[in-house]
């Protein structure tokens, strides 16, 4: 067991996928600032990033796991021109705001949402020429498990795309990033969303999420090959392009 999955966003008894759907089903509605607001815009860049790292592949069928708003969706219909795109979380809440979002971009002939749970995903093997996860692989109650439905579901020579918050681990970068998770990460998220608890959980499981080579040996572990990594702004993100 990983140190993240220990971590749950409220106390009490409950496993760690239902808090999880709870806790984004509280903050749906103020998901999408707390996002910008936190990272001060950056998060745009990083994702931009990220998607283009799956230009040269062309992907025609992506699923999108932990879609929350479809934010990462959006943006991969936008600049791969695939096919089509499955967004799954397990929130209804945030992927409400994600059709409503899907349909003012008029890109609903592209994307659709399902619920779906990441460790037992109902698609066929070998579905899905891309699967991208972007700021949701730490809340994984059992990562992997759901490494390896993402390995099942994606064709022979398809791509996995993880995006990751990380801890920066050089200074300075380092202390200051734990001045503000530790003093305003958690002020800024009570005052937006009123969870207390939902961001107080992100810098923890932040910290506790294995990052660069361990990573890539967890992913290696579950079947995937050709794993290479990249940190983003000193280390806050890390993007990881898996091959299967």
């Amino acid at each position: 067991m990983y140190a993240q999955e220990k971590i749950k966003p409220y106390s009490g008894n409950g496993h760690k996928r239902e808090q999880v759907e709870r806790m984004f089903d509280t903050i749906a509605h103020s998901y999408d600032l707390l996002n910008h607001s936190l990272s001060w815009g950056i998060d745009r860049k990083w994702r931009r990033k990220s998607i283009d790292s799956l230009r040269p592949f062309h992907p025609e069928r992506i699923l999108d796991i932990a879609t929350g708003t479809g934010d990462f969706a959006i943006l991969s219909a936008r600049r791969l021109n695939p096919r089509s795109i499955t967004g799954a979380d397990i929130s209804e809440g945030m992927m409400q705001i994600g059709r409503e979002k899907v349909r003012n971009e008029s890109l609903e002939h592209i994307i659709r949402f399902q619920r779906e749970d990441c460790a037992a995903l109902s698609f066929p093997d070998n579905t899905f020429d891309a699967v991208t996860v972007a700021y949701g692989v730490r809340n994984f109650e059992n990562l992997d498990q759901g490494l390896r439905e993402i390995h099942r579901v994606l064709k022979p020579g398809g791509h996995l795309l993880i995006v990751e918050l990380c801890t920066p681990v050089r200074f300075p970068m380092k202390q200051l990033f734990r001045v503000y998770s530790r003093l305003v990460m958690p002020v800024i998220g009570r005052l937006i969303s009123r969870d207390n608890s939902a961001y107080t959980y992100l810098p923890a499981t932040m910290a506790a999420f294995p990052q660069g080579e361990v990573m890539q040996g967890i992913l290696r572990r579950a079947g995937f090959s050709e794993v290479t990594f990249r940190r983003f702004t000193g280390g806050l993100c890390t993007r990881y392009l898996s091959t299967k």
